[in-house]
């Protein structure tokens, strides 16, 4: 009797606190799109009864191929150390028994099947030289907003961004034999699907605008967006404001996201389990920013 009460009580522990806990070690080499899953990811964990360790060999824009070059120079030259100044990217990799290393496509070139190999492959070389215990895996990055002056000069709508990344990414995955986080898919998704969609405003108009008036709504944004910025006139040298507009970044709405993305990828849970909700974002948003992250996660394992 006693043994079968024992087992009724691990049985509904079991179902009260959902699946055993686990603590996953991760490391990112790539650049501030990496950077961004930092923000929530270990909130997003613990407070689903997990733990995660996480380590970065990130460079602010940095694409495979600059990535790779480093490799080379440290291994050329060992004081040559490009992250932090105090590391080279095997000292990273030997740091700890990795889990997983991550790699990605700096933004700029995502969309271009061409500019990750041969460097992704020799990055997964390296990688299993000095962590042969760690998958590696390739994080899908996003599309930028509509109105970053870049689609404008590669002649390409927001939508075209996004759908040429998504098949050089899945180019890259299938190359390497390795298997792909869909942060790109859970951002346009939740985009296209959310219930109140962020308008696209009128540039022009954007032009005649002067301190303090109220800029264009963020609502529904997934960029850092807009904001009233300060700087230094060079002619004059009078400080003057001006529209800072970052289009390409995610918002808190956006980490939040890619948390609950990489939080489902890593330890291979549902999203659901999750219950922390980042200040200034309501709890219906997160559900549906939860849900939405399953939503691709489901349709990648297909």
């Amino acid at each position: 009797m006693t043994g079968k009460l024992t087992l009724s009580i691990l049985a509904a522990a079991t179902l009260t606190f959902g699946a055993a806990a686990k603590e996953v070690k991760l490391l990112t080499i790539g650049n501030s799109f990496a950077d961004s899953a930092f923000k929530f990811l270990p909130k997003v964990a613990e407070s689903a009864g997990d733990k995660v360790i996480m380590d970065r060999a990130n460079i602010g824009g940095c694409p495979l191929d600059k990535h790779w070059k480093l490799v080379e120079k440290s291994e050329q030259d060992p004081a040559v150390k490009p992250y932090y100044r105090k590391y080279t990217l095997r000292d990273k990799l030997e740091a700890q028994k990795w889990d997983f290393v991550t790699i990605q496509q700096a933004s700029h070139l995502s969309w271009k099947p061409e500019s990750y190999m041969p460097y992704a492959k020799n990055l997964q070389e390296y990688v299993k030289k000095y962590a042969p215990q760690a998958e590696l895996v390739i994080q899908q990055t996003w599309a930028y907003r509509f109105d970053d002056n870049r689609l404008k000069s590669w002649k390409m709508s927001q939508r075209e961004m996004f759908d040429k990344l998504v098949d050089a990414y899945d180019q890259a995955a299938a190359g390497l034999g390795i298997r792909l986080i869909p942060t790109g898919e859970a951002v346009q998704l939740a985009r296209e699907t959310q219930p109140v969609k962020y308008v696209e405003y009128d540039r022009e108009a954007l032009k005649s605008l002067k301190y303090p008036d109220p800029l264009p709504s963020e609502a529904g944004s997934f960029a850092v967006g807009m904001s009233w910025g300060s700087r230094k006139n060079k002619a004059t040298g009078e400080n003057e404001r001006y529209i800072y507009n970052d289009p390409a970044h995610l918002n808190d709405r956006g980490r939040y996201l890619q948390a609950c993305v990489w939080y489902g990828f890593f330890f291979d849970k549902p999203t659901s389990e999750i219950k922390f909700v980042p200040e200034g974002i309501t709890e219906e948003d997160a559900a549906f920013l939860r849900a939405t992250a399953q939503k691709v996660l489901d349709a990648r394992k297909k």
